[in-house]
């Protein structure tokens, strides 16, 4: 970005995907005039904080051909927390457009941190809670940063305490639907180090992937893994993306039962001993992580974390409401 002034913390602002909508928020930012997609946005975190207004319905739905300079002219916000690199690469947008955007609405601010596998990304990668600090300055809100730190800081140590042994952990495959077919899925490494897989980094999870040479899904690499690859691979547990928010009836019929009625999926290991979770959504802030972390847990170690409380919903709401 180079160096970026605010004369104020923003009153009016957009992002564009999940990770900087939920760090503006967490900081008592309000909530974002758009977002890339409603289906990618873990709606459920935030409405599930007591006392905290959050409304979907008046977020600007920022998909494919409608993300145009227009739209950002009816947003009127003082401040983009979009990466330009982003609007330059799915949208189509020109350093022009990035300019005539700064200079007659607002400044730009956010790094794509969602993963470290894109051959475009050559500059830094922030973790999740260095971006959030610098959130944070724009915000002016390092206090409720800092609370939520030492709320970050308090779920690792419960996660310490309670994790199994490393060798009672399973090997563990991300993925992401490929089409419908219901059995071929784009593969992501959780040793990637993005935003996106921390969760299950926090959770000690052994990558599936971690041993091959197979890649992490990227914007110039989207490969797939069929029926006899996932076979090959044979995780113990199958971590499947693009399920945030949906049913536990619809996630069973649209990706559980097509994986338990092909003839070669049905001998995984993940799918024989009930081990296909839903792996929520590819965006994360702190409130999404908190929401994210404790799902994970007690799906993959039940025993351990049954009733262990990662996501302190009422902590969370004091913080954002500013109750220090």
């Amino acid at each position: 970005m180079g160096e970026v002034e605010f004369e104020g913390p923003p009153e009016r602002w957009t992002a564009l995907l999940p990770t900087f909508a939920d760090m503006a928020f967490a900081l008592g930012g309000g909530q974002t005039l758009g977002i890339q997609n409603h289906d990618r946005y873990a709606n459920e975190a935030f409405d599930a904080l007591p006392g905290v207004k959050h409304n979907q319905d008046d977020i600007v739905d920022l998909v494919s051909s409608d993300v145009d300079k227009e739209l950002f002219y009816d947003m009127n916000a003082d401040a983009h927390f979009i990466d330009p690199n982003i609007l330059k690469l799915w949208y189509g947008w020109d350093e022009s457009d990035i300019e005539e955007i700064t200079n007659n609405l607002g400044p730009f601010f956010g790094s794509f941190i969602r993963r470290h596998s894109d051959n475009w990304h050559d500059y830094r990668y922030y973790s999740l809670y260095e971006a959030f600090e610098l959130m944070a300055e724009v915000f002016q809100a390092q206090d409720r940063y800092q609370a939520f730190v030492e709320l970050h800081e308090q779920m690792l140590e419960t996660i310490e305490e309670r994790l199994p042994p490393a060798d009672q952990r399973p090997t563990a495959l991300l993925v992401y639907p490929a089409g419908r077919s219901g059995t071929s899925f784009h593969p992501f490494r959780i040793d990637d180090g993005g935003v996106s897989t921390k969760q299950w980094r926090d959770l000690g999870l052994s990558g599936a992937l971690a041993e091959t040479d197979i890649g992490h899904y990227s914007y110039s690499d989207d490969g797939t893994l069929g029926p006899e690859a996932l076979l090959e691979i044979d995780p113990e547990a199958l971590l499947v993306r693009n399920y945030g928010g949906a049913s536990e009836s619809k996630f069973r019929e649209e990706v559980v039962e097509p994986l338990e009625d092909h003839s070669v999926t049905n001998n995984i290991r993940a799918v024989q001993n009930d081990a296909v979770y839903n792996a929520g959504y590819l965006d994360q802030g702190p409130i999404i992580n908190f929401h994210h972390t404790e799902l994970a847990a007690k799906d993959i170690y039940p025993n351990a974390f049954e009733d262990a409380t990662l996501f302190d919903r009422e902590r969370v709401a004091q913080i954002v409401s500013g109750d220090l």
